[in-house]
């Protein structure tokens, strides 16, 4: 996957601590819907988190490259991880970027990363059911071709539509990206085309639909925003911001199964899961309401919704560093 880097990494971890600690942290729900730290020291880069529907309580993650196809369960009283779950009849991932919960209760893993920034000939969703035990297990997964019906991209959001059960994908452009449908119904036989419904002015890093199906959040590293779900070959209408808090490198996030919260996740090692609670529909402000704005138009990625605080770890990002700068972590292709 593409990532941001900091040169030197403790300096910049120590400007993003203390921006942190400068600035008001998003408050955590008052339902018991807690934050942790992940432990397993197997998982160094979360790329999607999902909240389990059979567990509560669980959350499943995955790293993007692994050394093979893992999925971990994870408690988030105690941050431990309680089942690995390897997926079987899917040959060896590429690059795992996100996993969603859908509409029949399975998993949904989304294979969809591309490190050459969009060259591969088509990616992979895998889909499992979700085990009624929590214990280490192999279990059969469904592979899916995926194609996009105007070329390959990059991408490392997935969301299943809880209701319907159709699958989206948005893609990742720090100009801003867009957001694709698949068909009604996925073949394990053929190429499922994924087609652009519209733009999501963000740069993507994952995205999550609230359990009633009604609103859609997207998030980017430093930002996101809030849809209300027009419905199937629509393009979502942009409802509000997101408050997204600052994290290392903000790769994830997941409705709680009541919908009541947005949890946020990050890569690195010992990641924090952050509570962000909804407020009003999707947890979007309101675009005229105080402190809001227009959608910025320089790159998406510090989004369409960028928050104050936001602007602010960027400008001190930018003057340290002084030049952001891009790297796409070398990865050949495999066959499969």
């Amino acid at each position: 996957m593409r990532s941001l880097r900091a040169v030197p990494v403790p300096s910049l971890l120590a400007v993003a601590t203390v921006l942190s600690l400068a600035m008001a942290t998003p408050a955590a729900a008052d339902d018991g819907h807690d934050g942790f730290t992940i432990e397993d020291p197997r998982i160094v880069e979360s790329s999607g988190l999902a909240a389990s529907r059979a567990h509560p309580g669980v959350y499943w993650t995955h790293n993007d490259q692994d050394k093979g196809a893992y999925l971990y369960a994870v408690d988030a009283k105690t941050g431990k991880t309680v089942a690995t779950v390897t997926m079987t009849g899917v040959g060896a991932p590429r690059d795992v970027e996100a996993i969603s919960v859908g509409a029949d209760g399975d998993l949904y893993v989304g294979d969809i990363g591309d490190n050459l920034g969009g060259k591969w000939s088509n990616v992979w969703i895998y889909r499992l059911p979700e085990p009624k035990k929590l214990v280490d297990q192999s279990i059969r997964a469904t592979q899916y071709v995926v194609k996009y019906a105007d070329g390959a991209r990059d991408a490392e959001a997935l969301m299943v539509h809880p209701k319907t059960g159709r699958i989206y994908i948005a893609d990742k452009k720090e100009d801003g990206g867009s957001l694709y449908e698949g068909p009604a119904r996925m073949s394990a036989s053929g190429a499922n085309v994924f087609k652009r419904v519209g733009a999501t002015d963000l740069w993507v890093t994952d995205g999550a639909f609230s359990p009633d199906g009604e609103q859609l959040a997207l998030r980017g590293y430093f930002g996101g925003v809030s849809y209300t779900w027009k419905g199937a070959g629509k393009m979502p209408a942009r409802e509000g911001r997101l408050s997204v808090p600052i994290q290392r490198q903000g790769e994830s996030v997941t409705y709680t199964p009541d919908g009541t919260t947005l949890m946020y996740g990050t890569e690195g090692g010992r990641s924090a899961v952050t509570p962000v609670e909804v407020k009003g529909k999707g947890g979007g402000s309101d675009s005229s309401g105080p402190g809001s704005g227009s959608a910025s138009g320089d790159g998406g990625g510090m989004d369409g919704g960028v928050k104050t605080g936001a602007v602010v770890f960027g400008a001190v990002l930018l003057a340290f560093l002084g030049l952001k700068r891009l790297s796409r972590r070398g990865s050949g292709t495999r066959g499969r």
